[in-house]
């Protein structure tokens, strides 16, 4: 990577921001005289009579906004984004869909917070953006989340809906992106959350079903014991279960348990971790709880037709547990909706 950033390059970058103009006279008819002073001093009011300038969005409850659209082939490179919000569950009440070269499905829908491996912390009592996940594709870096994991289009366009009751009073982002380029031979960018708030007795929890052509880059998976009293291990008994990936018909991964897919061993015995592939972000075996993440990026496993991706809920499917996960993924269009989000499911 390092030894191609010398070469010089065809293609063009540009980036889109949340900062956009807005009509001053509205901006101050509700604004106290003190911030409209303040901001004239930071530069904020500036221009023709009636123009200003906001760096942030609101979204309102059931608020949808578009955030990017590009019509000619391009790749997104880097996406940044930052929230407050008054309710800490916007990290699952604010989910984000993407759709390439005009297609009606989304590729990419997901809570903010999954997306960018922090669903755990909407259910935490006191959650807060000074959490980090320095993950190398993707994660969260001291109140920013961040995504590097390539998007090529034809066309694209970015949403972000406010599922919740309560306002998010600023959503701040700037989407890097390159343009002049060719991804007529490139796959689509995928990532998918689903949830079962109640895995089914004697079947394994689905993380992925994809249809086509492609490769799995990753998962996010997060799981919430509903028993203590496991068969096996205590409260993080779900752990038992061998993750399994199959594709084009054969079993090409088999883990010999649930933590084991994520590169660790006996239940997570060394805690929480960050590394730039693979992590636990959370670990608590009392609340019967774990959160983690692994990014095939060294080892992407490619399908020709169908790609499955399931982990077990214990040795035998048999340990009550809450399952939510995001699959990455690239593969040609069209592709087929496996799951669909519900609202009900969010929290």
């Amino acid at each position: 990577m390092l030894l191609e950033l010398p070469k010089f390059k065809d293609y063009r970058m540009r980036y889109a921001s949340s900062t956009h103009k807005v009509d001053a006279g509205k901006l101050l008819e509700t604004a106290p005289g003190w911030l409209v002073e303040h901001l004239r001093r930071k530069g904020v009011l500036r221009g023709e009579p009636g123009e200003a300038w906001l760096d942030y969005y609101k979204l309102e409850p059931g608020e949808k906004l578009e955030i990017f659209r590009v019509d000619e082939p391009g790749i997104i490179a880097s996406f940044w984004m930052t929230i407050n919000a008054h309710d800490r569950r916007f990290l699952r009440n604010v989910v984000i869909r993407a759709y390439w070269d005009g297609e009606s499905e989304p590729s990419v829908e997901s809570p903010i917070g999954d997306f960018f491996l922090q669903g755990h912390r909407a259910f935490a009592p006191r959650p807060s953006l000074a959490a980090n996940a320095f993950s190398l594709p993707l994660g969260l870096s001291s109140g920013g989340f961040y995504c590097f994991l390539p998007m090529p289009f034809e066309r694209a366009r970015i949403e972000v809906e406010n599922l919740g009751t309560e306002e998010v009073a600023n959503l701040y982002y700037v989407i890097g992106y390159y343009t002049s380029v060719d991804v007529s031979d490139m796959g689509r960018f995928h990532a998918v959350w689903r949830r079962e708030k109640r895995v089914k007795p004697g079947e394994p929890y689905t993380i992925l079903k994809a249809r086509g052509r492609g490769h799995y880059v990753g998962v996010y998976l997060y799981v919430r014991g509903l028993s203590l009293k496991s068969p096996i291990a205590g409260g993080l008994g779900f752990l038992e279960g061998n993750t399994r990936i199959e594709a084009d018909g054969e079993v090409v991964y088999q883990a010999t348990g649930t933590e084991d897919y994520f590169l660790s061993g006996w239940y997570f015995a060394g805690g929480s971790f960050a590394a730039p592939f693979h992590g636990l972000l959370h670990k608590s075996e009392e609340g019967s709880e774990i959160a983690a993440y692994r990014f095939h990026v060294p080892d992407p496993i490619p399908f020709r037709e169908w790609l499955t991706v399931i982990t077990p809920h214990g040795e035998w499917n048999d340990v009550e547990a809450d399952y939510s996960s995001v699959a990455y993924w690239y593969q040609s269009e069209p592709h087929v909706r496996f799951y669909r989000l519900k609202e009900e499911d969010l929290l």
